[in-house]
């Protein structure tokens, strides 16, 4: 995934959703790129989200599953962590609570990257669940997993 770190953006709930899931975890790991982890921010909302993050590295001992790239302002690399993404044979989470539009899942879906989007807002229209991509309710983390489940599971098959 990739975004701010803001609460809406709902990053750590997709962590949470991760850290729970013993099968999600087996079959994939998390890359998130969102915050600056390099600096203290100075956006309390942001700081409440960081903190969420570590409590949750650490009650969910992801290290070896999980890696947390600090946010991208250049947009060439941006491309190319989409591009690696694709080519390890990942997939991008967008599990916002809202999104009024939804550039990430734009972009992902660009490189050829499977898509799970919230189904709130502006991606609920940019894919067809099932088709172009899949619709995730963030108010349902645990359903939203098992779709990520069952989705790598058959591409293991």
């Amino acid at each position: 995934t990739m975004a701010r770190l803001d609460r809406v953006k709902n990053i750590t709930g997709l962590v949470e959703w991760y850290g729970k899931n013993a099968r999600l975890r087996e079959l994939v790991n998390l890359v998130v790129v969102a915050g600056d982890r390099r600096k203290e921010s100075k956006d309390l909302e942001e700081k409440a989200e960081m903190k969420k993050m570590y409590g949750l590295i650490e009650t969910y001992k992801l290290n070896g599953q999980f890696r947390w790239i600090s946010s991208q302002m250049n947009r060439v690399r941006n491309g190319e962590l989409y591009r690696v993404i694709c080519d390890t044979k990942g997939a991008f989470v967008q599990p916002a609570v809202y999104e009024a539009f939804g550039l990430t899942v734009v972009e992902a879906m660009t490189c050829g990257l499977p898509t799970f989007a919230t189904c709130n807002g502006g991606p609920a229209e940019i894919i067809v669940h099932g088709k172009s991509g899949f619709h995730i309710d963030p108010y349902h983390g645990d359903r939203a997993a098992e779709l990520l489940v069952e989705f790598f599971e058959k591409c293991k098959v």
